[in-house]
């Protein structure tokens, strides 16, 4: 199949570029080579590339700076959402749309149904549902996928900061009570790939790697595993420390773990332990 994958420059985008089937035509393009907020580009880039499905990975993800620039943000999230699908309408193509687990509000205390109740609690997670809801108006054979915590050995991402603080501090404080599953971007990129092959698959799905941990959880995986594999030369404090004591223009929620069983049954394939994942990722940096 002729594919085309939006936001190049991505974790996620890198992956799928990485882990593409060799039977597929694959094309990815940058926000500079294909602007999703001008229809006329995404046009062009329609008849130049023939595409059969397109799996848009570009967004605007700045969660903070988008409390004070919503304009921006809905303008990529949900007006450039709206041109691709309005595209893929008339072109025939079909859409695999990424989006995120901030469109909950965190007050689950079990992991969340594609089917429940959106309440984002910023202004990223509310362009990023109007966008959902842009894409099941007008393309309703279009396939969602919500995710959660992403990183990648490629692009900048907690697990990075983590490993640079770790080398520059003597001790680092990291938040304990927000809830949630970090998603090694090669897993979903995998997951994607599966729903790329399977045309009568549309809907929204969640994917995540599996188990559950705090950001807290996270980081202190992070140092145990980078020392192991002699990524860094030392150990330091991890502190838990509550939301509260780390303030952010942006609210988070704080239980954001997804239900990923529809997603396994739709790709056939099964999620995997996140701290596995996060080791796999890190032996790609030695």
């Amino acid at each position: 199949m002729r594919i085309l994958i939006v936001g190049k420059n991505g974790q996620l985008a890198w992956e799928l570029e990485c882990s593409s089937p060799g039977e597929h035509q694959v094309q990815a393009y940058s926000r500079e080579q294909l602007n999703i907020c001008e229809p006329a580009r995404i046009h062009d880039a329609f008849r130049e590339l023939n595409p059969e499905v397109v799996i848009n990975c570009g967004a605007y993800t700045a969660v903070d700076k988008a409390e004070s620039d919503a304009m921006a943000a809905y303008a990529i999230n949900e007006g450039g959402v709206r041109n691709l699908a309005l595209a893929c309408q008339e072109y025939g193509v079909r859409l695999l749309h990424v989006s995120t687990d901030f469109v909950f509000d965190g007050k689950n205390h079990v992991p969340y149904l594609p089917e429940d109740r959106a309440h984002p609690l910023s202004v990223y997670g509310a362009s990023k549902y109007a966008g959902e809801q842009v894409l099941r108006d007008l393309l309703p054979q279009s396939v969602i996928v919500r995710t959660s915590w992403v990183y990648s050995s490629n692009g900048n991402n907690f697990v990075k900061t983590i490993l640079r603080l770790i080398k520059e501090k003597p001790q680092i404080n990291v938040v304990a009570d927000q809830i949630g599953s970090p998603t090694w971007a090669k897993g979903l990129a995998q997951w994607l790939w599966q729903i790329v092959a399977k045309p009568e698959v549309s809907g929204v799905f969640h994917w995540s790697d599996a188990g559950v941990a705090s950001w807290y959880d996270f980081a202190v995986a992070i140092q145990e595993l980078a020392f192991e594999k002699g990524l860094i030369e030392k150990q330091i404090p991890i502190n838990p420390i509550p939301s509260e004591a780390y303030p952010t223009p942006a609210r988070r929620p704080n239980y954001s773990v997804l239900d990923k069983r529809s997603a396994e049954a739709a790709a056939d394939i099964k999620t995997v332990y996140w701290r596995q994942q996060l080791s796999k990722m890190l032996d790609e940096l030695k």
